[in-house]
């Protein structure tokens, strides 16, 4: 620390690093200054004037004290102070640090002596400038000393930073795993940080500064204040960046892995999956798709739509002057005149699908209209912004040669009237799909059933539909349908199960959601003689009671029960692919373990839903297991009972929280 101001006594000069003390005294006249060293001769005289000078002040006291008056106690309470000791105090400069600097600079000075062999008592003829030599030689070695001892603590920490959990994750995540000092020294200056708010001195230009959150640390340690922040700032943009390290584990890896699993890649991946991967990875240098298979281009156009990666740039290689099925997963990123340009270059079009088309407009159909193209299969996901109109005039402009027509949240411009038109125009219309709907009513449901050739139907509406609008669509179209899909139907009650029974004898894939109203007794009288072969595809999810203040109290049987379970898996059990009764808590544990008992087998059932049916058990999942040798993936989130079982090879198990998540890969 350094001090530009002296003091005198008795003319000698008394440099001020090297006493605590301010002289007030105004008769002190300066004279020759002297080393450092002297001090050791003058003390005694110095400490005799102080003590002088507080007896003078102590009898001054007394005499100014009232005859009578008792003498307060002293309470240590001091007077204004002057410039000097306030700005020393705001720099954190006190006469106790002071004082013990002198002390150990004396200190040091007198060991020096001693090992010199050199005499401690100076004249006072010795010259000034010499004792500032050896006073600043003293002070260098001295921080020398310090400097050395504070690296090696330093050092120290570092190497025990080296050895602790902290350091090992910072050097998995950090982008240079072969740095290992620079990561150690990143967390030691991070613990030992000043905090927000405190007064640092700047590690470059040693300014005094406030530390905040976004000082930026120096290349020797340290923090930096705000004018060297940015310069260094500066002498950092034309430098390299690091490249990052690529990750081998951790979270990302996880969740890619996971991804994987549910998609239903098990071991080895085959080539063709590795090629489109590759050309995923690459999709800038790709020009076309070439005369690669439909269902390849397909997978191609599912994985960047995954990625993100479809986009005005990359549209081009699904859209090609031969191509007839185009296939978009994810078109958020394309515009009116993307969708134009797709009619534009592929005239022969026959399928199309669009999901998230949000600008297919009406500036596109009319331009869709305007062309030749022939579609067979048309498939439209989110354009809410396409009026009901274009929809009239796309069905009659178009349906003769349409097969297929799927919409999906179309807000309120798709309802009764186009159901009316389909009926109309699209005398070929085989699939017909109305999903997330806000204006179709009882009405368009009871119009479906004049679609004479209608084979597959799904309906999913926002409006609350009455279960003898779908009984009078059945009895129509019943005999021709192989898939019925009816989501969230709150109000279908057993009136439907039995029109299901009485007028669908073609189904593989049968649907119904969320029923409330749907009985036990009604789901074993549909499945209990039912002319209808087995069906490949079961989805029964959440048809339950609902009741919050008795959750598991059902007198009613109402939603799939024990005895419908049994009737189901009775009827289709020998043919069936996928089952779902997700949410059927009311099929107990004796009927699950007669279905799936030692005799069982269903040599098709490769995908089982059964979560938060709370009486699964882990003898329950090893009979599943071994009643269906095809068994791929089961999942039981919600099942409580279920713990600790063992999960065949190439059998995926989803909802047992385990080390690595909730997705357990079979290895036994």
């Amino acid at each position: 620390m350094k001090h530009a101001s002296s003091s005198s006594f008795a003319g000698l000069f008394i440099p001020a690093t090297l006493h605590p003390w301010r002289l007030t005294d105004t008769s002190l006249a300066p004279g020759p200054p002297i080393s450092p060293i002297i001090l050791i001769d003058i003390a005694p005289t110095f400490a005799a004037h102080l003590r002088a000078s507080d007896s003078r002040a102590r009898q001054n006291q007394d005499q100014n004290q009232r005859p009578g008056q008792n003498a307060r106690p002293t309470r240590n309470i001091t007077g204004p102070q002057s410039a000097l000791t306030d700005f020393l105090a705001s720099h954190n400069i006190s006469a106790r640090q002071i004082r013990d600097d002198a002390e150990q600079r004396r200190q040091h000075a007198l060991s020096q002596a001693e090992q010199n062999g050199e005499d401690v008592t100076v004249t006072v003829a010795e010259s000034s400038s010499s004792g500032r030599r050896r006073a600043s030689r003293a002070s260098r070695a001295e921080d020398d000393e310090e400097k050395s001892k504070k690296k090696a603590e330093e050092a120290k920490a570092i190497e025990k930073i080296k050895a602790t959990k902290a350091f090992k994750k910072r050097k998995k995540a950090a982008y240079d795993s072969d740095d290992d000092d620079e990561i150690a020294r990143a967390i030691f200056e991070a613990h030992h940080a000043p905090l927000p708010g405190q007064i640092e001195n700047c590690a470059i230009c040693s300014k005094r500064f406030t530390v905040t959150p976004y000082s930026l640390a120096g290349p020797d340690g340290g923090l930096l204040c705000a004018p060297c922040g940015k310069e260094l700032a500066k002498e950092k943009q034309g430098q390299p960046k690091k490249k990052p390290r690529k990750q081998t584990g951790g979270v990302g890896s996880r969740r890619a892995m996971a991804s994987r699993l549910l998609d239903g890649d098990v071991g080895t991946k085959s080539l063709a999956t590795l090629c489109v991967q590759t050309l995923a990875k690459n999709v800038d240098l790709a020009d076309s798709l070439g005369d690669l298979p439909e269902h390849l281009v397909d997978k191609i156009a599912r994985i960047f739509s995954k990625r993100r990666l479809l986009k005005p740039e990359t549209l081009p290689l699904f859209a090609q002057p031969l191509t007839e099925t185009v296939h978009i997963y994810d078109g958020a990123r394309l515009g009116e005149q993307d969708f134009i340009s797709i009619f534009q270059v592929a005239p022969n079009l026959k399928r199309f699908k669009a999901r998230a088309a949000i600008q297919f407009k009406d500036e596109v159909m009319d331009y869709l209209l305007s062309r030749n193209t022939a579609l067979e299969s048309f498939y439209l996901h989110g354009a809410n912004l396409l009026s009901e109109e274009k929809w009239h005039e796309f069905l009659a402009a178009k349906g003769q040669s349409l097969k297929g027509l799927q919409v999906y949240y179309t807000d309120r411009h798709f309802g009764d009237d186009s159901i009316v038109t389909i009926a109309k125009h699209c005398p070929g219309l085989q699939r017909l799909k109305v999903e997330n709907n806000q204006k179709m009513t009882d009405k368009g449901v009871e119009a479906i059933g004049d679609l004479s050739s209608l084979q597959h139907l799904g309906l999913q509406l926002q409006n609350r539909t009455a279960p003898e609008a779908v009984t009078r669509a059945l009895s129509k179209v019943g005999g021709s349908l192989k898939t019925l899909s009816l989501k969230i139907v709150p109000d279908a009650d057993d009136t439907v199960l039995q029109a299901i029974h009485e007028h669908c004898h073609s189904l593989t894939k049968l649907r119904i959601t969320e029923s409330e109203y749907m009985t036990d007794k009604g789901f074993t009288d549909l499945f209990t003689n039912w002319a209808n072969p087995p069906l490949q595809f079961l989805d029964l999810q959440k048809c339950r009671h609902v009741d919050s203040t008795r959750p598991r109290h059902n007198d009613d049987g109402v939603g799939l029960c024990s005895e419908g379970f049994k009737a189901l898996m009775a009827h289709s059990g020998s043919r069936l692919d996928h089952l779902n009764v997700h949410a059927c808590r009311h099929i107990s544990r004796e009927a699950f373990e007669e279905v799936f008992d030692e005799k069982a087998h269903y040599p098709e059932l490769k995908k089982l839903e059964i979560s938060f049916c709370e009486e699964v058990t882990d003898f329950i999942l090893g009979s599943i297991f071994r009643a269906c040798p095809k068994i791929k993936e089961v999942n039981v989130f919600g099942c409580m009972k279920v713990r600790d079982v063992r999960v065949p090879r190439g059998v995926i198990l989803v909802g047992v929280p385990n080390a690595q998540g909730m997705i357990t890969e079979g290895t036994e």
